[in-house]
């Protein structure tokens, strides 16, 4: 199987938000995400270049043909586990990229998640209004 017909899959993962991201190599650079364009999914710009920025650090635009299938979240987690997951399947088509992912912070898996709403209280960390007479 020559390095063209392989395809690197990795899994990218923010708060609530999973991104399955299918890296082509040798492509059109054409980057579908959810069968839509990464400009119509990701509707503002900082949410694409978010999302598109692992190929801008290693300067890899426009050399692959990006499939994502992103769920849950929204929109600015779902750009960031698409991010993270682009991060994890370039690593894996070149080793030697690591380096550079790694100093950018595309590799690290951000672990802040939504706190739970406690029983009691209206919410994670308010508390019903106290009276003392």
């Amino acid at each position: 199987m020559s390095e063209a017909d392989q395809v690197f899959v990795a899994t990218g993962r923010r708060k609530r938000a999973i991104s399955r991201v299918r890296l082509v190599p040798g492509g059109t650079g054409k980057f579908t995400v959810n069968g839509r364009d990464l400009e119509t999914h990701c509707y503002t710009e900082s949410l694409s270049r978010v999302a598109a920025g692992p190929l801008v650090t290693v300067d890899r635009k426009g050399q692959f043909d990006v499939i994502v299938k992103v769920t849950g979240g929204g929109p600015n987690g779902q750009s960031e586990a698409i991010a993270h997951g682009l991060g994890r399947a370039l690593e894996k088509f070149d080793p030697e990229l690591r380096q550079a992912l790694k100093k950018a912070g595309h590799l690290k898996r951000d672990p802040r998640r939504r706190e739970r709403k406690k029983a009691g209280q209206p919410g994670a960390r308010k508390k019903f209004q106290f009276s003392k007479r």
